[in-house]
């Protein structure tokens, strides 16, 4: 069945109670690389409860418990994320009681057999005073949706910077970077069943583009904040390319002010994976 677009851009949920604990924060930082190293003290305040605190990027698993698109008539095995936006008001706690309001805020047509782009917007507040702690948007690419006489999609100018990078951060990922991974809410079998990864086109289960998003996060708050998360206010990517469990993400930054600009490769393939990546610090 064919996509409703009054339908889909009703879409909403309100007010859903989500809570967390300091292992979920350490299970998080676990799966995307931290503690690899048990010796290295920058990376245990991660993955240990002593002074503990949690990487920005984590706030992305707030996007897991509004799934409002499941209640869209979309082909679910041909979907992968496209792109993601964060824009952090209040540092992340490690462990909290929260409220999230989710609505769809757009859904665009890019033609029969091309697909359609799905955009979700979460909102995150505080359950005891009700502070905004982040602002998520969350892009769908819905490759087996399109032709739905939807609008077309908006097109966005392509991030060029220029110059050699400011910084350059690499990061190894282990081989079951993904079944770790998933702990954290993306239960998505096209990043743990061989069998359903090449019926959706790929030659095994790829990495989840949220753990690919939190590894260049990781880059950032290492080389441009100075290890301090609470420097990074925004932080936006477009995903162009899967990563595979075992290959090394390299991140080149540029430094523009407060401002910065970065993209994410495959050492093993130099594939852009991360495009378009921009944000900003305090």
């Amino acid at each position: 069945m064919a996509i409703n677009y009054d339908e889909i851009m009703s879409l909403t949920s309100e007010n859903v109670e989500i809570s967390y604990t300091d292992k979920d924060s350490i299970l998080y930082s676990l799966g995307v690389g931290f503690g690899n190293d048990p010796m290295n003290v920058d990376e245990l305040k991660y993955v240990y409860e002593n002074s503990q605190i949690a990487l920005p990027s984590m706030a992305t698993n707030f996007q897991y418990h509004s799934p409002l698109l499941l209640k869209a008539n979309i082909n679910f095995i041909m979907v992968v994320h496209g792109e993601q936006k964060l824009s952090i008001t209040n540092p992340l706690p490690v462990s909290g009681e929260f409220l999230a309001n989710a609505k769809v805020i757009g859904c665009y047509d890019k033609g029969p057999g091309k697909g359609a782009i799905i955009d979700v917007e979460t909102t995150i507040n505080l359950k005891k005073d009700n502070t905004e702690i982040c602002k998520l948007i969350s892009t769908t690419f819905a490759r087996g949706d399109g032709g739905f006489d939807g609008p077309a999609s908006p097109k966005k100018e392509l991030i060029k910077p220029t110059g050699n990078p400011d910084c350059v951060h690499e990061i190894t990922t282990k081989p079951d970077q993904a079944l770790i991974f998933r702990l954290s809410g993306d239960y998505n079998p096209l990043h743990s069943d061989p069998n359903f990864a090449k019926a959706a086109g790929f030659e095994r289960p790829i990495l989840h583009g949220m753990c690919t998003y939190g590894i260049a996060c990781r880059s950032i708050v290492e080389s441009m904040c100075d290890g301090d998360t609470k420097k990074l206010k925004r932080f936006d990517c477009r995903f162009s390319s899967p990563v595979y469990p075992g290959e090394t993400i390299i991140t080149e930054m540029w430094k523009d002010g407060n401002n910065f600009y970065f993209q994410s490769k495959v050492k093993e393939s130099d594939k852009i994976v991360i495009k378009n990546g921009e944000g900003e610090l305090t």
